[in-house]
This record gives C-alpha cells, sequence and structure tokens, in this order.
C-alpha cells in the first residue's frame, strides 16, 4: 500500500511540474500546450512501446513447442498470478536479464535473455518471471512508461524554456532585466533533473513491489533471491552492449554499467536491499 501511495504522489509531482514548465514558458496557454503533449506522448507510448522495445533487443517470440520448459513455467506461473498468458520472448544476448512489457494484462509480454536462460536454476529462472509478471499484474509498465514520458516531455520543456529565457521569452517578460533571464535559466536546469529523480523514484517504487508480488506467487522468495545475486554478479561481468536508457527500468537488473555515481541515480533500488527485503519474507513466511 505504501508503494502504491508513493507512486501516486509521485506521479501527481511530476504532472504539477510539467505544468509549471509550460505555464514558464507560455503562461495558460502554455499549461494547456504542455497539458496536450503529455496526453499525445503517453497515447503513443501506452500503443507502440512494447513493440518498440522488443525490436530494439532484437526480442523473438517462441512457442511451447520450442521451448516447452521455458514457455510452461510461464504458463504456471501466469495461472498462478490469475493473468492471462502472455506472449513469450527470448532476446539474443548473453547478458543475464529479463523484462516485461504491454500496455495492460491482455496485450503483455515476457522477455528473456538466453543467458538467464542458461545460468539461472529453474527455481530462479522460476522467481524472476514471477517478478515480471508481476509487473505486468500491477500495470507496473504502464506506470513506468508515464513516468518516462513525463520526464523526457519537462526534459523538452526545459530546453524551450533555456531558448525563452535566452532571448527574452514566455513568462520571464514579467520580471526585469536579468532577474526573470535567471529565473528561467534556473527552472530549465532544475526542472528536468527533478523530474529524472522522481522517474527512477517511481521505478525503485515499482521494482520493491514487484519482487514482493512475484515472492508470492512463485512461492519462493529466497529463489528470487538467489536469483537476484546471480544476475547482480553476472550482467556486471557481462554488460549488455545494446541497452538503452530509456528502457533500462524495464529489466530485472539495471543492464546499464557504472561507477557510484551512475548507481546514484539508478532505476532500481540497490541490490542488497531487495535481497535483505525478500530473506525476511522467507524468515517471517510472510508470503
Amino acid at each position: 500500500m505504501m508503494n502504491r501511495l508513493k507512486t501516486t504522489l509521485l506521479l501527481t509531482l511530476l504532472t504539477l511540474l510539467m505544468v509549471a514548465m509550460g505555464s514558464a514558458i507560455g503562461g495558460r496557454s502554455g499549461m494547456v500546450y504542455a497539458f496536450f503533449m503529455a496526453c499525445a506522448m503517453n497515447f503513443f507510448s501506452y500503443w507502440f512501446s512494447d513493440k518498440i522495445v522488443l525490436s530494439m533487443y532484437g526480442a523473438r517470440e517462441i512457442t511451447e513447442a520450442e521451448n516447452p520448459q521455458f514457455y510452461g513455467m510461464v504458463r504456471r506461473l501466469t495461472v498462478n498470478a490469475g493473468l492471462p498468458m502472455p506472449k513469450v520472448y527470448v532476446i539474443p544476448s548473453d547478458s543475464p536479464n529479463a523484462f516485461a512489457t504491454g500496455r495492460n494484462p491482455s496485450h503483455a509480454a515476457v522477455a528473456a535473455t538466453e543467458g538467464i536462460l542458461r545460468i539461472l536454476s529453474l527455481e530462479e529462472l522460476e522467481g524472476v518471471m514471477a517478478h515480471e509478471l508481476s509487473h505486468v499484474k500491477n500495470r507496473d509498465i504502464l506506470v513506468s512508461t508515464i513516468a518516462a514520458t513525463f520526464a523526457g516531455a519537462i526534459s523538452m520543456l526545459g530546453h524551450m524554456l533555456q531558448w525563452a529565457a535566452m532571448f527574452g521569452g514566455g513568462r520571464s517578460d514579467d520580471d526585469e532585466g536579468a532577474g526573470g533571464m535567471i529565473g528561467g535559466l534556473a527552472m530549465a536546469i532544475i526542472a528536468p533533473i527533478a523530474a529524472m529523480l522522481i522517474q527512477m523514484a517511481v521505478s525503485r517504487s515499482r521494482e520493491y513491489l514487484a519482487d514482493e508480488s512475484g515472492a508470492r506467487i512463485c512461492g519462493n522468495p529466497l529463489a528470487l533471491a538467489n536469483a537476484l545475486r546471480k544476475l547482480h554478479s553476472a550482467s556486471q561481468m557481462i554488460p549488455m552492449q545494446e541497452a538503452s536508457p530509456a528502457s533500462a527500468h524495464l529489466f530485472i537488473v539495471n543492464p546499464l554499467t557504472g561507477g557510484s555515481l551512475l548507481n546514484l541515480f539508478s532505476t532500481h533500488p540497490p541490490m542488497e536491499e531487495r535481497i535483505a527485503r525478500l530473506e525476511a519474507m522467507a524468515y517471517h513466511r510472510n508470503f
């Protein structure tokens, strides 16, 4: 419940931030423009983001005849979760990872890399796929897509506001001299950073929720914890070269590599905390 309330609050903050950016650029008309731009971007993301991301990673849909073990596992977990059967894809990558996508449970897809199918035990793989099906059940794909779209739109408005401030446009006309320009430039810089941080907070909140829900679906929190431990180590040794920052939030572990600075701005919660929460669930048998 706390994760859901937190997500609602964060999405509200993103909406208010985008409206404020639109107002700073063009007053009431700017707010209306920002609102309709957000609606258009969300509509496009809602209908086409799954096809785009699957194509981006070269995912190939498989049938039960091609891989009865993996496909059958997804089918069993889908029944446990009370969901329609999603499409199942395999990504031709040695980097071990997985993600779910789709605009709703009736149009969902789960994808796993060849690498993850090789290194995990069947129990661990069940935990991972249960996590991904939890994203589908909780409609996290839609929530994350909306958050990413708002953050992208705010970044674009930030660039517009920079030009407006430098050339005396937007609401900065109401202020005199350099004060209005400085205020506009400050907002143009701070707002996109704030939007990015909010988007990442939304993503981290949904990851915790999917870990918990996934553990309940597969009935084995420790299997998912062990899988996360393996994936965290293996994904650093075999990074996903084709990974994109725009889709990194979809994966069960962050496919991007980097130092501690990047970790501060990660779309994923600290792996140690995720594992600790799952182990606590198993210890208290809270599933």
